[in-house]
């Protein structure tokens, strides 16, 4: 086995690792609540324009490649990757010095919050492995393989980026001050 086949191995093995350790552990860390620490309820609303930002620069990225821009394609998906961690630890900290919030609408707009709000919780679950991988193959170089990926990746991303500011928009106007 070639020294590069081997090093697409190892990322398989610490992506699928890295896919499971992370909803598990954020499963977990919404049971703990870090006692005597103030309510950060400023971050809702900046981790929902982070999940607008990445949606932007998803599309600002596949425009990229689609004129030969790789270069600019890469930072873009690096930053949407960057963005999606910072999203995530911001995610984590609130939910460990908050209560969750219940969706107080009723009726039909009730049933949409909550389709869209396990879409979005499943699909971002999904959506982890299938960045890594992507983005993977585009680091080792086997674009034809990144390619046929990003086309299954892209739509999903983008779904759980959008939805994300979907959910904190009808969630919102029942937060706690």
């Amino acid at each position: 086995m070639d020294a590069l086949a081997q090093k697409g191995k190892k990322f398989n093995r610490l992506i699928t690792l890295v896919s499971i350790i992370v909803p598990l552990v954020v499963a977990l860390l919404f049971g703990v609540k870090i006692p005597g620490v103030e309510r950060l309820g400023f971050l809702p609303p900046i981790y929902a324009s982070i999940n607008g930002l990445t949606a932007v620069l998803l599309i600002m990225a596949v425009w990229a490649v689609k004129s030969g821009k790789r270069q600019l394609h890469r930072n873009l998906m690096t930053t949407c990757v960057g963005l999606s961690v910072l999203f995530l630890i911001m995610y984590i900290i609130y939910h460990m010095t908050s209560e969750s919030t219940v969706f107080g609408g009723e009726g039909l707009v009730k049933y949409v919050y909550y389709g869209v709000l396990i879409s979005h919780i499943v699909l971002s679950v999904v959506v982890i492995p299938l960045v890594l991988r992507t983005y993977a193959r585009a680091y080792l170089k086997n674009f034809e393989a990144h390619r046929r990926l990003a086309r299954i990746t892209f739509p999903i991303w983008l779904y759980v980026a959008v939805t994300g500011v979907v959910v904190y928009i009808m969630i919102s106007p029942y937060y706690v001050n």
